[in-house]
């Protein structure tokens, strides 16, 4: 394509799939047959999905698992789990199980306050600023009444405004900094909501004080560092034990050395809290929540010490194993996809409709179970070896293999080590 589309988000549904078609593939027909495989058959919950976001063609489906026996502050949960890669789902379920009989898991949310900023620049005396702030701050909460109502009915709403001189970073650059709690919501369109009054409020008082104030920008913050939740595993070193772990000792003083090489080795963090990320951000997918918004805050979050860290820490204090972590996450149970999308809908029942800080607790709990099963796969049997057998069945999709040689060739792994090459080799032997 040489040359840009005009007018396409005006286009219906149908003649933006037959633009595509005809644009970029060699067989059109094939292209919009595959696209309207995916449509769901009812057609009102089809136009639902339709209407989530915009210029839609089709859905991607994700798979939807769940992890059972998750023994959570002493009540089970079966978590709901929305990803694609192999070996994330059994792995959390094989962790739930292992720490289900030796305790369970403590979860615990430390804090719930998260952050919304005015980023303003100011060049006037900074002391006619800060009391034009100080003399109207009142003023803020009062212009937000109608906003904060109903979340200040639930318990919520803002709970404090600072003005923040940042003029050591840039020139002129100031900010009002607030910070809300926002109850079972995660509470964006909230934020930015009162957010862009505050911006309004400022310029008024401004103009009453006679100060140049000019609004840049009126927004929350995904970096959430006083919204924490703690989530942690222990038992006697000696309670580790199991059939891959015959030497508990050994097994612990391993595990240890792992958490702190991510501790301390940027290159082994990224993988080490990716891991993490594995079990999080499948159930935040799963509830309707913002994964990218919770990635990008405990991303920063494991950076705060100014090199990125492990988000896990491991002791062993007077014969006790403890493993732990405690990450930023802002999250919601109201609002947003979760009283539209059907399976979000679900996810929620299946978790017997937790409150946001509740869910905090399962997201978390999901991070660290998905770690200690990385981590004890590392340091003991390798990974490769659970992961590649739970791969197998994409490579026998990939080179779409007939049932019995589907059976055949799952057999045959059984006993042998699974790569790409040899169960390649393995099908093409079976097929000559």
């Amino acid at each position: 394509m040489n040359e840009a589309v005009s007018g396409f988000s005006k286009l219906s549904k149908e003649d933006k799939i037959n633009w595509i078609a005809q644009t970029y593939f060699s067989n059109p027909a094939e292209a919009i047959s595959l696209l309207k495989n995916y449509w769901n058959a009812d057609e009102t919950l089809q136009q639902l999905h339709d209407e989530f976001i915009e210029n839609t063609i089709t859905n991607f489906y994700l798979p939807l698992g769940v992890a059972p026996n998750f023994l959570i502050n002493g009540n089970y949960y079966t978590v709901p789990m929305a990803i694609e890669e192999s070996s994330v789902v059994a792995a959390a379920s094989k962790s739930a199980k292992f720490w289900a009989s030796r305790g369970g898991f403590k979860a615990t949310v430390i804090n719930t306050e998260k952050i919304g900023q005015v980023h303003f620049s100011y060049k006037g005396d900074v002391s006619k600023l800060e009391k034009c702030f100080a003399e109207s701050r009142s003023q803020f909460f009062t212009d937000t009444e109608n906003l904060t109502k109903n979340m200040r009915q639930r318990g919520g709403g803002i709970l404090n405004i600072e003005l923040r001189d940042k003029t050591n970073l840039i020139d002129g650059y100031f900010q009002l900094h607030a910070t809300f709690d926002t109850k079972d919501s995660m509470g964006a369109n909230f934020i930015n909501s009162c957010l862009e009054q505050f911006s309004k409020t400022l310029t008024q008082q401004a103009e009453v004080y006679a100060l140049d104030v000019e609004i840049i920008m009126s927004i929350l913050s995904n970096y959430v560092p006083n919204c924490l939740v703690r989530a942690e595993v222990s038992c006697p070193v000696e309670a580790l034990a199991e059939k891959n772990i015959p030497d508990p000792q050994q097994f612990a003083q391993k595990f240890l050395q792992a958490v702190r090489i991510a501790e301390v080795e940027p290159f082994r963090a990224v993988t080490h809290n990716k891991g993490i990320m594995n079990g999080i951000d499948a159930v935040v997918l799963a509830t309707g929540n913002d994964f990218r918004a919770v990635e990008a805050g405990i991303h920063a979050y494991a950076s705060r010490s100014g090199q990125y860290s492990s988000l896990s820490h491991a002791k062993i204090e007077d014969g006790i194993f403890t493993f732990w972590l405690e990450i930023p996450l802002a999250l919601g149970t109201v609002g947003g996809l979760t009283s539209l999308h059907p399976l979000v809908k679900f996810a929620s029942q299946l978790l017997e409709k937790p409150s946001a800080q509740q869910l905090m607790q399962i997201v978390a709990v999901t991070g660290l179970a998905q770690n200690f099963a990385a981590l004890r796969s590392l340091t003991t049997t390798g990974i490769q070896e659970g992961h590649m057998k739970m791969h197998l069945n994409n490579i026998i999709n990939q080179y779409q293999a007939s049932d019995i040689e589907r059976s055949l060739v799952k057999k045959h792994f059984k006993t042998h080590a699974v790569s790409h090459s040899a169960v390649v080799q393995f099908i093409e032997g079976l097929r000559k």
